[in-house]
């Protein structure tokens, strides 16, 4: 765990990530290198399993926060993601403020949440167990996701549930909930989008953001979100794979 990370967050700095969804501890360290700020792993569309955070965890070490999306609302996930030592969790489809209290109540530990007391990874096998519990409030992200128009009618209550970091925007599944597929730059997505960072930023609650490019990224970062993250392991290795390979059948070519 990155101590200060979820302090920079809560205080607005623009934290630049990636995304890795390939269960390798390789590809984490070559990620983690590249000089990214924190490693969104995904556990939701990828094919990492919660056995395998551990070792992507050890592999990345302390050069940068990993953030965990979690497959969905399940207290057994979150307590193992974290007692592995994840900086934090981000659930997908959050559309309720009843979801989002538990989220919180699984992640935090009392007095504000519930979380289990277990002895892992996080806590040093127990050597460090006193100064973990004492300070995972403090230090552990908790992020939901508002990526369903369900989200956007109850963003105000989602907003409002105490123990919530930060709201990451998904904004390819918000175009699905509107059946436009994939249509991010729709004018409905579009608008719908506006009304979480609208009500985000009036309660001061920063905002996160997922692009498959920089620069569809940086569109909103301008717009107010911090939390950012750009790219996919996979596509990374496929665009400069047919990159690599055109370039040298391209230079095979007769004059």
């Amino acid at each position: 765990m990155i101590k200060g990370f979820r302090g920079q967050l809560l205080a607005g700095k623009t934290l630049c990530g990636t995304m890795l969804t390939l269960p390798s501890a390789a590809v984490a360290e070559i990620l983690a290198d590249a000089g990214f700020d924190w490693l969104f792993i995904d556990c939701e569309h990828g094919t990492i399993e919660v056995r395998d955070i551990q070792h992507i965890l050890q592999a990345v070490g302390h050069r940068i926060a990993c953030i965990v999306r979690i497959p969905e609302c399940s207290e057994g996930t979150i307590k193992r993601v974290l007692d592995a030592g994840a900086q934090g969790i981000i659930v997908p489809q959050v559309n309720s403020a009843c979801t989002a209290q538990e989220v919180v109540r699984c992640a935090r530990y009392a007095p504000i949440g519930e979380r289990g007391v277990g002895i892992g990874r996080a806590q040093g096998y127990g050597a460090r167990f006193s100064d973990y519990v004492r300070d995972a409030n403090d230090e552990v992200v908790v992020i939901v996701q508002a990526e369903h128009r369900d989200a956007v009618s109850s963003i105000e209550d989602i907003a409002a549930v105490p123990g919530l970091d930060c709201i990451l925007l998904g904004p390819y599944d918000m175009s699905a909930s509107f059946n436009r597929m994939g249509q991010i730059h729709d004018p409905e997505v579009v608008a719908a989008i506006d009304t979480v960072l609208q009500c985000c930023r009036s309660r001061q609650i920063p905002t996160g953001y997922f692009g498959v490019t920089a620069e569809a990224v940086l569109e909103y970062s301008k717009r107010g979100c911090t939390l950012l993250v750009a790219g996919v392991d996979v596509t990374f290795l496929s665009s400069n794979s047919v990159r690599m390979y055109n370039q040298m059948t391209e230079k095979q070519q007769p004059s």
